[in-house]
């Protein structure tokens, strides 16, 4: 009897047990499995990438499995840009695209149930314990590349992350999304808005937990795991002077019916794509004077930036535009806001949008002359989301002003004239706020 332990629940394994294991199952293999749509496009980009590196072997790794918790995985998202080029997700698999261009996707296959112990043993990839994985040829036909395993993979080459021209390379390949990069990204912003809708409409039930921020945290959670495969980022759910953090993701506060909740939240596809979206809106149903005052300022900045966007204008019209805006309505209010000397940033704090797409802030490691310091080209995608974070303890605010946080943001595409506004479908102008509560309650 062996007494080989591959976990600290395991039994032994005894020789009957394991011969009696690898007999008696049915065939499931799937031969004749259609080719993924999204095929048709990462082979486009990968033959674009090995254009870019002639005669170079480039290694572009999913990613591997990390422990959360001492024998437990957070679940598995792959790396962007493997993603991006293969339509694959399982971890620990390779993609190489060799120097004569052509491109081999190695990876662990599902084991066959007729030898060895994987199947049923290894709780990380046994098909008994995390499921199916497709076997060789069954990748091939997803995925529309040469496959082999992963034992006959070899190290060398330009390897991502590890190779910086590589990895900023295939950034700024993302930075203009294809057709069906924006059809994934416009599911994912319609999801977004089911998830909006379904907040407000749970609202009463919020309004009366203790953690009514982490109530609302879990309805757009649920929506996200319907729709796609999770959300795109940690939801922030930021109730009253919450919303003057910029990333608040404790989400562990009650909601106040005098408050603004602001909601900044995505729903990720299955493909990965995520949507970006920041609605503010008063608990009560209606805007205080000074709520309003607040977040009318805030819509006027994002008008101002939308209205910028269009192919050559540089990525950083937008923001400055907005925060032009910001400025002077802070002076307008008696504030010391000067422009030229930045004085309003400390009501505003960051940039007012980012590129969106396979990463919530995609394209990062692109050179700053092709994205920050570049212009805007037909197909980009990228948010527009000024705010106002007017701190609770800012002695330079008159207290009615104090611990009031404003963000408006929506995703749009950059067309051939101008700009579409991709999650239109959800109000923006408080008026249009209040009327949208109204309907939904």
């Amino acid at each position: 009897m062996t007494t080989e332990n591959t976990g600290s629940h395991d039994l032994p394994i005894t020789p009957e047990l394991a011969a009696f294991m690898t007999t008696g199952w049915a065939d499931t293999r799937h031969d004749d499995l259609p080719q993924l749509p999204v095929a048709a496009y990462t082979r486009k980009r990968r033959a674009r990438l090995a254009q870019r590196f002639p005669g170079e072997r480039l290694v572009i790794p999913a990613g591997d499995l990390k422990v959360r918790s001492n024998d437990s995985d957070y679940r598995f998202r792959a790396h962007s840009a493997y993603a991006y080029l293969t339509g694959a997700h399982e971890p620990a698999d390779v993609l190489v695209i060799e120097p004569s261009g052509e491109a081999v996707l190695y990876l662990r296959p599902r084991s066959p149930r007729s030898q060895g112990e994987e199947f049923y043993r290894d709780r990380r990839f046994g098909e008994f314990w995390v499921g199916r994985r497709p076997d060789l040829q069954e990748a091939a036909s997803l995925y529309g590349l040469e496959t082999a395993h992963i034992d006959d993979f070899r190290p060398g080459g330009r390897t991502l992350d590890q190779d910086a021209e590589l990895t900023s390379h295939l950034s700024e390949m993302r930075l203009i999304k294809d057709e069906h990069e924006i059809a994934e990204l416009q599911h994912a912003v319609d999801a977004t808005t089911l998830g909006f809708e379904d907040v407000v409409r749970a609202l009463p039930q919020a309004l009366g937990h203790p953690r009514g921020e982490r109530y609302v945290e879990g309805i757009f959670g649920l929506r996200s795991r319907l729709e796609g495969n999770a959300t795109g980022y940690d939801s922030i759910v930021a109730s009253g002077a919450h919303a003057c953090v910029l990333h608040w993701i404790r989400n562990d506060g009650p909601l106040n019916p005098a408050d603004l909740l602001l909601l900044d939240a995505g729903v990720e596809t299955d493909g990965l794509y995520t949507a970006d979206v920041t609605r503010t809106f008063p608990l009560s149903g209606r805007f205080s004077p000074i709520q309003r005052q607040v977040y009318d300022l805030v819509y006027e900045a994002q008008n101002a930036a939308i209205a910028t966007l269009r192919p050559g204008a540089r990525f950083r019209d937008f923001h400055l535009a907005a925060m032009r805006v910001i400025a002077d309505g802070l002076a307008g209010w008696g504030l010391e806001s000067d422009f030229e000397t930045g004085l309003y940033r400390r009501y505003t704090l960051c940039s007012s949008g980012h590129m969106l797409g396979l990463d919530v802030h995609d394209c990062a490691r692109a050179r700053a002359e092709t994205y920050l310091d570049g212009v805007l080209e037909e197909g980009m995608v990228l948010t527009v989301e000024p705010g106002l974070y007017l701190q609770p303890d800012d002695l330079t605010l008159p207290p009615e002003l104090r611990g009031i946080g404003v963000r408006i943001e929506d995703d749009l595409v950059i067309t051939a004239d101008g700009a579409r506004l991709m999650s239109g479908a959800l109000p923006r102008s408080s008026a249009e706020i209040e009327t949208w509560l109204e309907g939904l309650q």
